[in-house]
Formats: structure tokens, sequence, C-alpha cells
């Protein structure tokens, strides 16, 4: 029996991956605030991530094979988990984001190495704590999250860099019923003059992929991505097949306007091999677009 650590994980593909490991027989431990029960079957130590002392005191003298962070956001959090659990967990698995490449524009599907954690510097003074400047920057506090357990030796770490999530009945993000309440009505969907693709994953991949992740011996920064990137028009296409009386009007907008949130002016693709060679099955995301569609207009009816 594996001994599993999950900080945050009470939602979206959080629950989805505590229920696997569950499901295979691991002893999982899970530690929030206490703002929301954990999934059944599991332990529950609730603590501050932010207070080092609270999670100290909530952690005890407990050890952990691996550890699952899904809500390290800033350098100071990083900086925090890393001195708790130096000693307590033979890895240490942060769940990043594809936001950490928000500076490179690339014609080609971007590879782990475009931001290298070890170069990347470290200002823990910024004022992180605030929620609009983290809201603001969030790419570069999980860049600099990762930089800090990537920082020096003995603390062996991986960093999935998570594509745009779709699918689910519980996607709180809102980003795909944005599209959807805008096919329904007619209104126009802001789009960039020049709109570019991006790379997703589904909601049960991620969960699947964090999964296997927590059983292999991997360490870095690695990119979670379903194959083929979508297109704005391909999500409106894969709506208006489950909405037939929808009407899509894409509307260009100037460069610094507001745009719809799966709408880029730039490139904003994952190369996904690594984690192809060290094993991992990814699907196609043109296959599970329409599962993930009906998922979604499930939940909004």
């Amino acid at each position: 029996m594996r001994e599993i650590c999950v900080i945050g994980g009470n939602r979206y593909f959080g629950k989805r991956l505590i229920a696997r490991l569950t499901a295979a027989g691991d002893r999982v431990t899970v530690v929030n605030r206490g703002s929301s029960p954990p999934p059944a079957g599991t332990i529950h130590l609730i603590a501050d991530r932010d207070d080092e002392n609270s999670l100290e005191r909530a952690l005890g003298s407990r050890t952990f094979d691996v550890v699952v962070d899904q809500v390290c956001y800033t350098p100071r959090q990083a900086l925090i988990a890393r001195r708790v659990f130096a000693g307590r967990t033979r890895r240490y698995v942060m769940t990043s984001t594809v936001e950490v490449y928000e500076y490179e524009d690339t014609a080609v599907p971007v590879a782990e190495g475009a931001v290298d954690p070890r170069a990347v510097a470290v200002d823990p003074s910024l004022p992180w704590d605030d929620a609009e400047f983290l809201d603001a920057h969030y790419g570069e506090g999980k860049r600099q999250a990762e930089a800090v357990f990537a920082a020096g030796s003995g603390f062996p770490y991986v960093a999935v860099r998570v594509a745009h999530v779709l699918g689910g009945d519980d996607d709180f993000t809102g980003r795909l019923e944005h599209y959807a309440d805008r096919v329904r009505t007619g209104e126009a969907i802001a789009v960039p003059a020049v709109n570019h693709p991006a790379t997703y994953i589904h909601v049960e991949e991620i969960a699947d992929f964090l999964f296997w992740t927590v059983g292999e011996d991997f360490t870095g920064p690695v990119n979670a991505a379903s194959h083929g990137p979508l297109t704005t028009e391909e999500l409106c296409a894969a709506l208006t097949a489950r909405l037939p009386d929808g009407k899509v009007l894409l509307r260009p907008v100037e460069p610094g306007d507001e745009v719809s949130p799966f709408s880029f002016d730039r490139s904003y693709g994952m190369d996904n091999s690594r984690a192809v060679r060290l094993g991992f099955p990814f699907g196609e995301a043109r296959a599970w677009l329409p599962r993930a569609v009906a998922e979604t207009l499930g939940k909004g009816g």
C-alpha cells in the first residue's frame, strides 16, 4: 500500500485523481483548510498551507511515498512546502500549467526545455498574497514555484504542465460554457484578428495522467496534453453539433482588447513527446471533444 498525500484536490480533476488512488488501494491523506470535506475513504488533515507551523503540526511525524500538490501557485508556497516535506517524501508532484509558456511564441508545439525552472529567477518578496496580483501573474507564480522545487538537489520533484482542461459536468471555470452561452444567443465571440489554436486535455485524461505519474519515477517538468491542437472554430463547431439552433459569430478585435477565454493571439501548443516516450498514451483531442461538450451542456441544461 502506497502512502500518498494530496494537497487540495477537492474538486474537478483533483477529486478524480483521489478516486483513482483510493480505488487502487493507496492510503490517501488529503490536506486542506477544512472549508469542504475530502473525498470518502481518505484521511483528512486540516492546515493552512501558507502557514508553515500549521502544516508541520497537521502532518506530525507522517511520511509519504508521493505528495501531489494541486494548489501551489507561488514561490512562497513552494518554499514552505519544500522545507516541510523535505525528508517526508521520496517524490513531490506539483500540478503546474501551460501558462508557464506565456512568453514563448513558436510556430511548433513547445517542449519542456523552453522554460527551464533552474534558470528562472525567484522573488518571494512580490505581492503574492494579493489576489489581483496573483491572478495577473498566474504563469509567473507557477514558473517561480517550479524553480523553488528545482533548486539544488535532494528533492525529487515533477512539475506537470497541464494543458487547458475541458469536460465534466463540474467544470467550475465556465470557459467552455462561455462559448455555449454565445452560441445559444448568437452573441459575438471576441477573438484576435489572427487566432491561434491551443492544446487541451480532457478532465478524465489529466486525472489518469496524474495517477500514472504517481507510480512512475521520472522527475522534472513534463507536458500533459492530448494529441492535436484545437481551434476556436472547432470548439464552436462541436457546440453547434449539440445546439443546432445556435449561431456562431466570431468578432475580431484589436490587439490588447479582451478576447474569449480559448482564443489566442499567439501559438499556445505544448509538445507532449516526453510523456509519450515515458509511456503515457494520450488520446486525440478531436475524439473526446464531443464528449466534453455534451458534459458541459448537460450541466447547463
